[in-house]
């Protein structure tokens, strides 16, 4: 997999002193740890798929409708399927808040410190059967498993520590999900080294907007542009507590961005409903390898947009893009 692009990094990096200059050990030594903890080991949880969580999060992104239930007056019935992407909300962090990082963040998979400041770099997700879709009230079973660890350094960052997970969802009618994610992990903030925060940038006043333009690729785009209050309800829905979503002094302040950041999960939903949308005729797809490129905040106005479509022997690859103002914040390849 392509290694995560840095450029966002670079000014957090020349802006905010880190830790970094006290670690006590290296990206290498951190990513050892972490592969000696998690050795020969997977993690199973179960969880009983229920429609509330659904239903929420179909309010969230704008959509009153799965299928032809109507999830503004109740909540999917049993046996409805979960679109691709959804289960993002399913099996979210356990845990106490003492047992979360010093951004909020789930420490679960996390490398050792001070290598502790996630961000959500990519991934592959695969759908090996549509007859083993997940469906409301399926009682499913996730394994998760560390793939790997890998010391990283760029000359804008630093050091920092690749991590990949695969997690494995299985429910009734068999193998349904394979979910594998990649995070890169820097050098944590020190917050008493925090600028004065920022003042507030000007973001578009209002609700979330959603909705679909004309593009010149011949297929409808859509447009988004996030409120602090639909990035809140993400966060709700995915137990996310980490800062940089929800917390502006925090995100402005002590990370060095201009404002709350779009979840990766939550650009991955959408370009997935996207796909289902425009291309796939409410059908699950095969496959989506996917890749964070830039970050994007509240406020933003952006595109989700078809930028090429390839016929090969496994089936159609569509290439879609998440893009502001010309420049690529995530790409995908669904096939």
């Amino acid at each position: 997999m392509s290694r995560p692009s840095c450029r966002a990094s670079a000014q957090w990096a020349r802006k905010f002193s880190t830790s970094a200059r006290r670690q006590q050990g290296t990206a290498q030594d951190a990513a050892a740890r972490l592969l000696d903890s998690f050795a020969n080991k997977t993690v199973s949880r179960r969880q009983l798929i229920d429609g509330n969580q659904l239903q929420k999060l179909s309010l969230t992104l704008g959509r009153t409708s799965i299928g032809a239930h109507n999830v503004a007056e109740r909540a999917p019935p049993v046996g409805t399927p979960v679109p691709p992407g959804h289960h993002l909300v399913y099996f979210t962090p356990d845990g106490v808040e003492a047992d979360l990082g010093p951004d909020g963040s789930d420490r679960t998979y996390n490398a050792a410190a001070p290598f502790s400041r996630r961000m959500w770099a990519g991934g592959r997700m695969q759908w090996p059967s549509d007859g083993a879709s997940i469906r409301v009230g399926d009682e499913v079973e996730e394994r998760t498993t560390l793939l790997s660890a890998t010391a990283k350094k760029s000359r804008s960052a630093g050091e920092m520590v690749l991590v990949e997970v695969v997690k494995e969802l299985e429910g009734p009618r068999g193998v349904a999900i394979v979910d594998k994610r990649s995070w890169v992990f820097r050098p944590e903030v020190d917050p008493s080294n925090a600028a004065a925060p920022e003042p507030p940038r000007r973001t578009k006043q209002g609700p979330t907007l959603i909705e679909d333009v004309a593009s010149q690729s011949g297929f409808a785009a859509r447009s988004f542009c996030w409120s602090p209050v639909g990035l809140f309800r993400f966060s709700a829905l995915t137990f996310n507590g980490h800062k940089i979503h929800y917390n502006e002094g925090w995100t402005t302040a002590v990370e060095g961005h201009p404002g709350v950041v779009v979840h990766g999960p939550l650009n991955l939903i959408s370009i997935l409903d996207y796909w289902r949308d425009v291309h796939g005729n409410d059908q699950a797809p095969k496959e989506v390898v996917y890749r964070a490129m830039s970050p994007l905040y509240a406020g933003d106005q952006y595109q989700v947009l078809t930028a090429s479509l390839e016929e090969g022997r496994d089936g159609k690859k569509c290439h879609i893009l998440a893009e502001k103002d010309g420049v690529v914040c995530m790409k995908a390849e669904v096939l």
